[in-house]
């Protein structure tokens, strides 16, 4: 059986989605050796440009549920690529942040994964990939339920 390709009239939401499944499983492969899922890569990122959040900020800016993040964090954790910590304004919450090791992983990985997203980009000039970015946010933000996203 040989697959078709895409019509052009498919529903965008399908589109996406096709997107979304092929980066995934590219991602997949490249963090493989690492032993990192993507999820995980993505929490990293995320802290690394917001150097510390609580694990229910991290959990929201990770696509994953709260109640998925214990998990996350611990398996990062036992890992040696995050640590926690005592928030000094509030001593019962702990935040979350990159160690020495994170960072060097990410050092490691970014490399990779922007070769990654170069590939996907690839048929793009600059100013049609500003355009492929800002429709993206925009049409994340339109649908979604947080104001921030």
């Amino acid at each position: 059986m040989t697959v078709s390709p895409e019509p052009s009239a498919a529903l965008l939401l399908y589109l996406v989605k096709r997107l979304e499944l092929a980066t995934r499983a590219q991602l997949d492969a490249v963090l493989r050796p690492s032993g990192v899922t993507a999820l995980q890569y993505t929490a990293l990122t995320v802290l690394k440009r917001q150097r510390t959040m609580s694990a229910a900020d991290l959990a929201r800016a990770s696509f994953v549920r709260a109640q998925s993040t214990s998990d996350l964090v611990s398996a990062l954790e036992r890992r040696g690529l995050i640590q926690r910590s005592a928030d000094p304004a509030n001593r019962r919450r702990l935040l979350i942040s990159l160690t020495a090791a994170g960072h060097a992983f990410l050092a490691q990985y970014n490399p990779m994964v922007e070769e990654l997203e170069e590939r996907m980009l690839a048929g793009f000039d600059a100013a049609d990939r500003d355009r492929f970015r800002d429709y993206l946010v925009a049409g994340r933000r339109a649908i979604s339920d947080d104001p921030r996203a």
